[in-house]
This record gives structure tokens, C-alpha cells and sequence, in this order.
């Protein structure tokens, strides 16, 4: 540290702060787990007991605790008579009524360890998945650092926060699920604070995401992640993880000014492409209607079919949400015939497919789902803008050096790279923004 300035030192010994905590909190969640290893068989004991006293017993008495009178003032199936807390074994879940009537197998407390052991269950539908997780979330949820248990649909963890939450709110631990609670709200915010909570996999992301864009701490929603149960994994973390979850900032005004002003001339653009596309599909359509009837000599026939197919998949890729495209492919034979000119001219690693787009002005790629302008479309939309420099970017390294090599003072260096570096960056938003 000798040598460093006061701030310096600062975030030197900040950074050593915050090693410091790392390791207290490594060491804190190893001694954690063997605590909750140790207790397993006892708190799996405990949940199925629990589980065959509400199964035998229509109504269970206990002695109350505040815990059990703040929920009595919402929860239908508990009332409090003087010091005792009765508590029925029927419940609301998902706006019917159900009475309890499980109880665990040792099989599913051999599900229970090993989804505590952080490792898949393979269980068939009505095996009782729902049942086997109350096992590892009672257990995790007893070191205070929440729970989270992951559905695949609002219904889902709806339910399940109401049909399971009572075996856990037996014994002190609070319940909640984040999908009954508005984003960004204080109630989410509390739900988040529960022992035990129960959400969709889109909600728990979106909250992340939105945690991460705060730049307040009392904004942030989330607690700290410390455990959790993911349920229907295989559709969660394979199916569903194919969508990517997105915030979108706010646009920059500079941006919503470029696409405004550049719109007109992109239509003008689309508008040559679609006056020649119909041209061209009508000429495909006579070709296409060749037959050995009309056309008698064979190889004139197979020619006509190849260009008409040729001008097809032109069509096709200049605009293929065109409507009379779509009509025309909807007919007897025309979606193989365009199937088998695009195989055609892919083949060999699509050498051939320049032949097809060189026509056009700009190619869409619906299968990539991008667009790219042609040299023509370069030609067009350049003589459109009235810009012969508009594609034109400048060799920022060649530039720089020449800039930098030049007899020029050091301010006057600096004013004209910042030029030529803003001037870089507006063309590539424009090429971007077109």
C-alpha cells in the first residue's frame, strides 16, 4: 500500500473487504449444508408427519403463535379459539377446495434427497413430483435464506404455493408466490422476502433482469439466491431457454430521428422491389402453366419449367410475404416446385444463388430472418438518398496514422480524429438504422 494515494488505498482495502466476506460467505453455506445433511432425516420426518396428521385428522390443535393469528386473519381454514390455533385439513388451492389426503412414500423420500443433492428426478406424471419437492424445500427453507421453487406456468405455481403451503406454514415458514404480485411492486417485493417462494421461470428471469438494471438498492426485488427447485426442468432449462428473456431500454432520440427520416427512402426502395416482383411472378405464372399440351416440344418444356422456377424463388426471396406470392404458392404443385429449384441452387454451398439475387435489390432470408442489400440496392437507395458516400466508411487505423503523421499542432490532431471517429460512428448507425 505504500506509495498509493488516499483513494487508492481506499479501494485497496475495500477489495480486501469484500475477499474477506466472500470467504465468510463460502464458509458460512459449507457449514450450512452439513447442518441441513445432518438434519435431513429428522426434517423429512418432520413433513410427513405432518403430511399423515392432516391425512388422519380433520382438524388439527395447536398451541397459537403470532405466526398463526396473522394468518388466521387470511386464511380460511385456520381459526384461533383463546390460546389455541385450530387448523382444518381443507384448504382453497386454485379457487377449489381440496382435503388433504397424502402422504410420502419412502420412495419419494429417496426423490427428496436427491433433489436436495442438487441432481434431476425422473418421475412420471401422478407420481407425486409436487409431493416429493415439499421434502427439500422444508429442509432448505429452515436456514432462513429462502427457497425458490420454479414452475413452468402461473397456474402451476398458483396452486402449488396454496395446495402445499399449508404443511410449511404448520411450522412457521412463510409462503408466497411471486406471480400473484404485480412487477416492481411492495408486495412482490415481500413475496420475495418469504421462506419458501413459488413463481414461474419467466417471472424469476424478468425480476433478475430488472434487478440488474436498477440503479437503486431499494428498488431491487430479489434476495440473494440460495436455493432452488426447478420443476419440469427438462422444458424449462431446454424448451423454453430457447426464448430468450429481454428488457428493452428506452430508444435514443438520435436513433428514433434517423429511422424517421430515412423510412421514405426505404419505402421508395421496397416499392421498386415489389413493382418488379409482381412483373416477374406474372411471367413465372405463363411459364409455370407450360404443358405438353400448349408446349409439345419436350426440352422447350423442361426450360420453361426451370426459368419459371428460377423466377419463383427470385420472388420468393425479394418479398415473400407478398400476398399474391402466397396465393400463387398455395396452388397444386407450386410450393415443391419452388422447394426444388431453392435445393437446387443451395447445393454446393449455394454458389449458384448469386445468379438468383444479383436481380434483386435486397434479399430477405425469412428462414435466417434477416435482409441484406444487393449492389443494386446499394446503387438505388445511395442515388435515392442523394449521398455518394453514404456506404462509404472510412479506414479509421489508415486515417488515424495519417492524422497522427501530419504537420498539424496537437490540438488540431485532436479535433480532427474526434471528427473523423463521430463521423465513423454516424455512418455505421445509418447503415444500421437502413
Amino acid at each position: 500500500k505504500e506509495g498509493l494515494n488516499d483513494d487508492s488505498k481506499e479501494i485497496f482495502e475495500k477489495e480486501e473487504i469484500y475477499e474477506q466476506i466472500d470467504k465468510l460467505e463460502k464458509s458460512m453455506t459449507s457449514q450450512i449444508e452439513e447442518v441441513l445433511t445432518e438434519i435431513l432425516p429428522e426434517a423429512f420426518a418432520v413433513v410427513k408427519e405432518t403430511a399423515r396428521r392432516f391425512k388422519e385428522n380433520q382438524e388439527l390443535e395447536v398451541s397459537a403463535t403470532e405466526f398463526d393469528r396473522e394468518l388466521a386473519n387470511s386464511k380460511g381454514h385456520i381459526r384461533i379459539e383463546g390460546e389455541k390455533a385450530i387448523w382444518k385439513n381443507s384448504w382453497d388451492a386454485a379457487g377449489s377446495e381440496i382435503t388433504w389426503d397424502m402422504l410420502h412414500y419412502d420412495v419419494q423420500l429417496i426423490g427428496g434427497m436427491v433433489l436436495h443433492g442438487g441432481k434431476i428426478a425422473e418421475m412420471a406424471t401422478g407420481e407425486g413430483k409436487t409431493l416429493v419437492a415439499t421434502l427439500p424445500v422444508y429442509l432448505n427453507a429452515l436456514s432462513g435464506r429462502g427457497v425458490h421453487l420454479v414452475t413452468v406456468n402461473d397456474y402451476l405455481a398458483r396452486r402449488d404455493s396454496e395446495w402445499m403451503g399449508p404443511l410449511f406454514e404448520f411450522h412457521g415458514l412463510s409462503v408466497d408466490c411471486i406471480d400473484k404480485h404485480r412487477p416492481n411492486s411492495a408486495e412482490r417485493r415481500k413475496a420475495y422476502q418469504s421462506d419458501i417462494i413459488y413463481g414461474t421461470n419467466n417471472e424469476f428471469g424478468f425480476d433478475y433482469l430488472r434487478d440488474n438494471m436498477s440503479s437503486r438498492t431499494q428498488d431491487l426485488v430479489q434476495r440473494i439466491h440460495n436455493y432452488a427447485i426447478v420443476d419440469e426442468v427438462d422444458s424449462v432449462l431446454i424448451d423454453d431457454a430457447r426464448t430468450p428473456l429481454i428488457i428493452s431500454g428506452p430508444t435514443p432520440k438520435g436513433d428514433q430521428q434517423q429511422f424517421i427520416e430515412l423510412k421514405p427512402r426505404v419505402e421508395r426502395l421496397v416499392g421498386v422491389q415489389r413493382k418488379m416482383i409482381n412483373e416477374l411472378l406474372a411471367e413465372a405464372k405463363k411459364l409455370l402453366a407450360s404443358n405438353s399440351e400448349n408446349t409439345p416440344d419436350k426440352k422447350q418444356l423442361d426450360a420453361n419449367l426451370k426459368k419459371g422456377g428460377e423466377l419463383l424463388l427470385r420472388c420468393y426471396r425479394a418479398l415473400p410475404k407478398n400476398k399474391a406470392l402466397i396465393k400463387f404458392l398455395s396452388e397444386p404443385g407450386m410450393r415443391a416446385q419452388l422447394n426444388k429449384t431453392e435445393n437446387l441452387y443451395l447445393q454446393d454451398q449455394a454458389k449458384e444463388m448469386p445468379f438468383v439475387d444479383q436481380e434483386l435489390y435486397f434479399v430477405i432470408e425469412e428462414k435466417m430472418n434477416s435482409v441484406e442489400l444487393t449492389e443494386k440496392g446499394l446503387e438505388l437507395i445511395t442515388k435515392i438518398i442523394g449521398e455518394q458516400d453514404f456506404f462509404v466508411l472510412p479506414d479509421l487505423s489508415t486515417e488515424l496514422d495519417n492524422i497522427e503523421n501530419s504537420s498539424l499542432d496537437d490540438a488540431k490532431k485532436i479535433e480532427q480524429k474526434d471528427s473523423l471517429i463521430n463521423d465513423y460512428s454516424i455512418k455505421t448507425e445509418r447503415i444500421h438504422t437502413v
